[in-house]
Parts: C-alpha cells; structure tokens; sequence
C-alpha cells in the first residue's frame, strides 16, 4: 500500500493510524533518510497507541520504553549501532518477541536479525511534489507455511 502525505499533520495521523490498528507482539520497521519525517510518523503511532507522553528518537539509548499506552511501545534506533551483536546488550530479541509493538528505525542495517512477520514502512521525499510531499509505503510481511 502506497500512502501520500503533503504536511507533517497528515504524516502524523498515518502513523496514529496505524498506532489505532496495532497489535500485541507487532513489529514495525522504519526506513528512510535523514530528515524524511520518521520521527513524527512514530509519534503519530505512538499517539494511536494512547501513549501521551513525549515521544523522541533514541538516538543515543538504541531503544526508549514507553509503557503509558493500551499496549507497550519500543522504539528502537539503530542508526548508531557498530554490530549486530549489540542488540542483544539491548534485549532486542525479548522486546520483540514480548507483548508491545516494536517500532525499529533504520532497520536496514539489522536486516539479519529482524523477524519474518512485520510491517515495513518506508518515507521518502519527492521535491518535485512540494517540500513536504512523502510518499509512504507500507508493506506486509509474512513467513509463509508452505
């Protein structure tokens, strides 16, 4: 699905919307450059979550908590990461696994570890649409049983 925004409000109400929509154990990555407005997509998620504390990239911490919601929020930055390895010092797997929703900045540079079943969402810009413009894919993926 292929979503297009034209101000950081309707960017927000993406992400709140899919925060409504979200269930225990979900997993959501989120890919795209520097300044593409993931931030304020994961606090519109976090806002559809019920979660009204302020919600920041962890830029520094790898992964921020947020327990105020209908369910818990982890919101993970991995942009700064030097190994794979160091998600475990995080307890990337039991966050994952647990019963929150787990949203993963810059996913991509954790490909390897990432689960099967998730939704992968990507913001890009498009300047011939207007400085605001993002276009926002959003992907389902499932293990398949076959």
């Amino acid at each position: 699905m292929i979503i297009e925004t034209r101000s950081p409000e309707e960017t927000f109400q993406v992400g709140k919307s899919l925060g409504e929509k979200a269930y225990p154990g979900q997993v959501i990555t989120l890919t795209g450059d520097l300044g593409v407005g993931k931030t304020v997509f994961t606090q519109g998620l976090a806002k559809g979550l019920g979660i009204e504390e302020p919600v920041n990239s962890p830029t520094f911490t790898i992964v921020q908590v947020y327990e105020g919601g209908r369910l818990p929020f982890y919101h993970f930055d991995v942009y700064r990461i030097g190994d794979v390895e160091e998600m475990d010092e995080v307890g990337f797997d039991e966050y994952v696994s647990g019963e929150g929703v787990s949203l993963i900045e810059w996913a991509n540079l954790i490909e390897e570890i990432l689960p099967e079943n998730r939704v992968n969402i990507t913001i890009e810009k498009d300047l011939e649409q207007g400085f605001d413009f993002r276009r926002i894919t959003i992907e389902e993926r499932r293990k398949s049983n076959v």
